[in-house]
């Protein structure tokens, strides 16, 4: 049988469905209010609590239950956002650009080895028993412990916050996309196989796009990780970054000013979560929603 016969046997793509004409598939379309309904619902709970947090603000001033220093107001905190960026005695761009770079580099090195291994282990079964070991037991490890044994490695510079943020992404992706490869539908994989498919078209065709959005769980699940391999390794020894910006600013009782970088990097996170949550979303269309 042809590779062009095999093709047209396997599952098809999304693109290749809806160019097929005559078929229509049962799915259910969301009202367009419902469209925003987790937008409306967020943005309105966010300004509650804002709300509430400055009117706590107010009544302690006047009832002094305890000194401003400990909870800045939601306003002190947006005045201070704003002097981080305007302020010329803070350095903050060479702060966001050594965290951005170390970010950077440690994320995007964990998907390349993340998507390998995982792949590999989920693909390979005696490739995930001589792994499986080692991946429970990093996983298990707390990153923060292995910071002073890096930077004895590394020192204080970029490369010791690299290896904590690698750590910390790594497996989450592997965890993810082994996981995504083991539950393809093996009823998929027998009809391909049984059809003579090579065992790089049936990866390709069949386990990859199956994997998809597993793949893209474990990049989500692995920003939060990366972001807090960051700060860690920041807080601990650090010359510049956000990290470094918190510590300096909890050690001066700057409180309005370390709750400001904090919710920068909070915001950084809900940021590429959501991004990747949208592109997760995207490759999840091609599932059916059946009516009731």
């Amino acid at each position: 049988m042809s590779i062009e016969e095999i093709d047209r046997v396997l599952p098809a793509t999304r693109g290749e469905v809806e160019g097929r004409r005559g078929e229509r598939r049962s799915v259910v379309r969301p009202k367009r209010w419902k469209r925003y309904e987790a937008l409306i619902f967020g943005t309105v709970s966010v300004a509650v609590v804002l709300m509430l947090w400055q009117a706590f603000s107010v009544a302690n001033l006047a009832a002094k239950w305890m000194p401003p220093l400990f909870l800045p107001a939601p306003t002190d905190v947006a005045d201070a956002f704003g002097k981080l960026f305007t302020d010329p005695r803070q350095n903050i761009w060479a702060d966001l650009g050594t965290s951005g770079f170390e970010f950077g580099t440690g994320y995007v090195l964990a998907i390349a080895v993340g998507l390998v291994l995982g792949i590999g282990m989920g693909w390979y079964t005696r490739f995930q028993y001589a792994l499986d070991p080692f991946v429970s037991f990093f996983y298990a490890t707390p990153r923060i412990v292995l910071v002073p044994l890096f930077i004895i490695w590394f020192g204080i510079d970029w490369q010791s916050k690299v290896a904590v943020i690698f750590l910390g992404a790594l497996f989450p992706i592997v965890i993810n996309t082994m996981a995504g490869v083991r539950n393809t539908d093996s009823a998929l994989l027998r009809v391909a196989r049984s059809f003579g498919a090579p065992e790089a078209l049936v990866f390709r065709r069949v386990v990859l796009p199956g994997a998809v959005p597993f793949i893209l769980t474990g990049l989500r699940l692995g920003v939060g990780h990366a972001l807090t391999g960051v700060v860690v390794g920041e807080l601990i020894a650090a010359r510049h970054g956000v990290g470094k910006l918190i510590s300096d600013y909890g050690v001066t009782f700057q409180t309005s000013r370390m709750f400001a970088a904090v919710i920068f990097i909070a915001g950084t996170g809900v940021l590429l979560t959501w991004v990747l949550q949208r592109i997760e979303n995207r490759f999840q269309n091609w599932k059916p929603q059946i009516r009731q």
